[in-house]
């Protein structure tokens, strides 16, 4: 039996994703139980994150109970920020588990995981100090800034310290976190597994749906059946969508972005505002769905002509570009972090310059040989036959 252990966050994404799909991988190809502790943000009062923090973890004795309950043999943890904390790693060790703690982002060393602020990356913080992080209010809030500057600070090692493997998505990851002064000992690369079973009925030939909510009478320009470029993702300032819109409108190539968050409006009123194309060039539209649903999304994917990853900041892995690449749709994304141990080298465009990213969309577009290149590179890293291999040999290390 495998337990895994996961905070969800208050805006979900990836990581909500990469665990449900590792718990599947751990049923359906390692041939073990899996179960999981999951606590949520939505539904956590600040305070009591705070408190959560500062207190190192919150009812450790629930993971206890659950190892003894499950006979867990590994606690696979992922996000323990807020409310599980070092303490419920020390439970799960003193219950017989061994624990396997598996990093996503930065969180170790910074409050928002990011590494990204005004604009540009930031490494002001470093192992223990995380008082950049605190001076510069990166949480929003004074009061959750100082909660999450200090909680990280008081209880950084004694959290590695109840650790028996570390797990990062990335080669990258991992010497990022080694630069940033995490005290993590020779991290494991165990990447996103992508569902290829499943993303084979995503591709399957058949009736293309129609573009959701979207009619010849549009007003935003969109025509049904035009080509399109896709951006999913969390609608925030490192992921570069400004740099999708400028460089779609540069080519007159419509965009629509599925996802949401916190720079919708900004965003919104970037593509509403009056830039011409290039010389030659058609007028392009960009259309913002929100969130979508996963069948919606795979008829996105079988429609759009190109995938974007615009990311400003240092990615640890890039599951929307492993998934849409693994479905057979071509990625054009920065060179930054981790997207260049997954991306094609020809795929990949300086980031923040919407004109290298123009270039490089047209250069992929023109490529036939394209959609099988997406899907090779896609399995040579995200494959379950791939990444099932590596997800045991954590487990054994933990345990060895």
């Amino acid at each position: 039996m495998i337990l895994f252990l996961h905070h969800r966050y208050r805006m979900t994404g990836g990581e909500e994703r990469g665990v449900a799909d590792l718990m599947w991988l751990v049923r359906e190809w390692l041939g073990e139980d899996a179960e999981l502790i999951a606590r949520d943000s939505s539904g956590l009062s600040r305070h009591v994150a705070g408190a959560g923090l500062l207190a190192g973890g919150l009812h450790p004795e629930t993971v206890a109970r659950a190892v003894r309950r499950t006979r867990a043999r590994i606690v696979h943890a992922h996000n323990v920020h807020q409310t599980f904390g070092w303490r419920a790693l020390s439970a799960a060790r003193s219950a017989g588990a061994r624990v396997v703690l598996h990093l996503h982002q930065y969180r170790m060393v910074c409050a928002i995981g990011v590494c990204f602020r005004d604009g540009t990356e930031c490494m002001r913080c470093h192992g223990r100090n995380t008082l950049p992080g605190i001076a510069l209010n990166c949480r929003g809030s004074r009061a959750e800034a100082l909660a999450y500057g200090a909680g990280l600070a008081v209880w950084q090692r004694r959290l590695a310290a109840h650790v028996d493997a570390f797990v990062v998505p990335s080669r990258f990851a991992g010497v990022r976190l080694a630069e940033l002064g995490a005290p993590i000992r020779a991290p494991l690369v165990v990447p996103h597994v992508v569902r290829e079973t499943e993303n084979a009925g995503m591709i399957a030939a058949g009736p293309v749906a129609p573009d959701p909510g979207v009619s010849s009478e549009n007003p935003d320009g969109h025509h049904p059946g035009a080509p399109f470029a896709l951006v999913v993702g969390r609608l925030t300032p490192e992921k570069g969508i400004d740099v999708a819109i400028d460089a779609c409108g540069r080519l007159g190539l419509d965009l629509v972005v599925a996802g949401d968050g916190p720079e919708r409006e900004r965003l919104a009123a970037r593509a509403a505002a009056d830039r011409p194309p290039a010389a030659g060039r058609a007028a392009r539209a960009v259309r913002f769905l929100g969130a979508v649903a996963p069948a919606e999304l795979a008829a996105l994917r079988r429609r759009a002509v190109i995938g974007l990853m615009p990311s400003r900041s240092a990615e640890t892995f890039g599951l929307a570009a492993a998934e849409a690449m693994a479905a057979g749709l071509p990625m054009v994304a920065s060179r930054i972090g981790a997207l260049p141990e997954l991306v094609p080298e020809q795929w990949l465009a300086a980031p923040g310059d919407p004109g290298a990213l123009a270039e490089t969309i047209e250069r992929v577009c023109a490529d036939p040989s394209a959609p099988a290149r997406a899907r090779e590179a896609a399995r040579a890293t995200c494959a379950p036959e791939v990444v099932a291999p590596a997800l045991r040999a954590a487990y054994e290390h933990a345990t060895g």
